[in-house]
C-alpha cells in the first residue's frame, strides 16, 4: 500500500466523481481507476461503488474515509515540518560567540534572525575563539562568531568585519588624553591579556604590534572575557590591547587611545566545511548585514 493510493482514494472519496478527483490531483482518469482498484485488492475489499451514473462509498470506504480524513492531515504537517527543519526554518540552532561580538554584531543579527525565523530555538553560547572552533568541529555548535581565526583551517570561514587596536587605560593615565600612542610606548607597561591556546589569533596579532618590545613585556593578567580585562584595567593592574570597539563599552574612569599600527583584529562567522545548514547560513547572512549596518568598524567586503 502507498501513500499515494491512500491520497488518490481521498480525493475520489470526497468528489464522489473519478474524473473530478483526477481532475483536482492533476493526473487523468485511468490511472487514477488503476490505483483505486490495487488498493482494493490489497485490504481485500471494495471502498466504492460503481455505476455508471454514480460514485458511493461502501461501508469499508466510508470507514477508511473517516480515518484518512484524520490521518493525511497530520502526515502532510509532518512532511511541512521536515522541509521547514531541512530549510533551517525550525528546529534549533547553535551560536557561539566572542564576548566582543556581543555588543557588535551579536544584537541586531539575532534581531534579525528571530524575526525571519520566528519558529527556531536560537541557542547563544559565549565562547571563546578556540573553544567555538572545537565544538563547530565536534558538530555540537552550527556557527561561530571568532576573532582572527586561523588562515587555513578545516572551516568554512567568512569574514565579518576588521577592527584597530586600542590600548585601554585608566583615565589617569599619562597616556590617556593621547590621540594615539606608539607600541614602544606601551612596553613598560603591566600587560592583561588572553590566554593564546584559547585566543591564538588575537594574542599572536597583539604580541605583532609590540614584537619590538616583546623582551619588556610584563604580563600581569590572563583573562578569558573582554568585561573581565576592564574590570583589571579599572582596577589599576595594567593595560590592555583590545579591538576598537570595546569604546563602547568603556566606562568613564577608562580610555582608549588609538595604537600606531597597521594591522587589524578580524572578526568572522565559522560554519562546518562544506553547504552550512539553512539555519547556518541565514545566520551567517544576518551577521553579515549586522557589520554592513555598524558603525566605528570596518566591514571586510567578501
Amino acid at each position: 500500500m502507498e501513500l499515494r493510493q491512500l491520497t488518490y482514494f481521498q480525493a475520489v472519496a470526497e468528489e464522489l466523481h473519478f474524473g473530478r478527483a483526477a481532475e483536482r490531483l492533476g493526473i487523468s482518469q485511468p490511472p487514477l481507476s488503476v490505483q483505486i482498484r490495487k488498493l482494493e485488492t490489497e485490504l481485500g475489499t471494495a471502498l466504492l461503488s460503481r455505476s455508471t451514473r454514480r460514485v458511493d462509498l461502501t461501508p469499508a470506504g466510508a470507514e477508511l474515509h473517516a480515518r484518512l480524513a484524520q490521518v493525511l492531515p497530520l502526515l502532510d504537517d509532518a512532511v511541512r515540518g521536515l522541509d521547514e527543519v531541512s530549510d533551517g526554518r525550525r528546529g534549533h540552532l547553535s551560536v557561539g560567540f566572542v564576548s566582543s561580538a556581543s555588543y557588535t554584531l551579536l544584537p541586531a543579527a539575532v534581531r534579525d534572525f528571530r524575526r525571519e525565523r520566528p519558529l527556531v530555538d536560537l541557542r547563544l553560547e559565549p565562547l571563546t575563539t578556540a573553544e567555538q572552533l572545537e565544538r563547530v568541529q565536534e558538530g555540537t555548535l552550527h556557527v561561530a562568531i571568532v576573532r582572527d581565526p586561523p588562515a587555513s583551517s578545516p572551516f568554512r570561514i567568512t569574514p565579518l568585519l576588521e577592527e584597530r587596536f586600542v590600548a585601554c587605560l585608566p583615565a589617569s593615565h599619562p597616556l590617556a588624553d593621547r590621540p594615539s600612542v606608539a607600541p614602544e610606548e606601551l612596553a613598560a607597561e603591566p600587560l592583561i591579556g588572553y590566554p593564546r591556546h584559547l585566543m591564538p589569533g588575537f594574542m599572536d596579532l597583539v604580541h605583532t604590534v609590540l614584537a619590538d618590545q616583546r623582551h619588556h613585556l610584563r604580563h600581569a593578567h590572563k583573562v578569558i572575557h573582554q568585561e573581565t580585562a576592564l574590570g583589571f584595567i579599572a582596577a589599576g593592574e595594567g593595560i590592555s590591547i583590545l579591538p576598537e570597539s570595546v569604546r563602547d563599552q568603556l566606562p568613564g574612569s577608562l580610555r582608549a587611545v588609538d595604537v600606531d599600527t597597521p594591522l587589524r583584529s578580524n572578526v568572522a562567522a565559522a560554519t562546518s566545511a562544506g553547504k552550512p545548514s539553512g539555519g547556518a547560513a541565514a545566520m551567517v547572512a544576518c551577521l553579515l548585514a549586522a557589520a554592513a549596518g555598524g558603525a566605528g568598524q570596518v566591514p571586510v567586503e567578501a
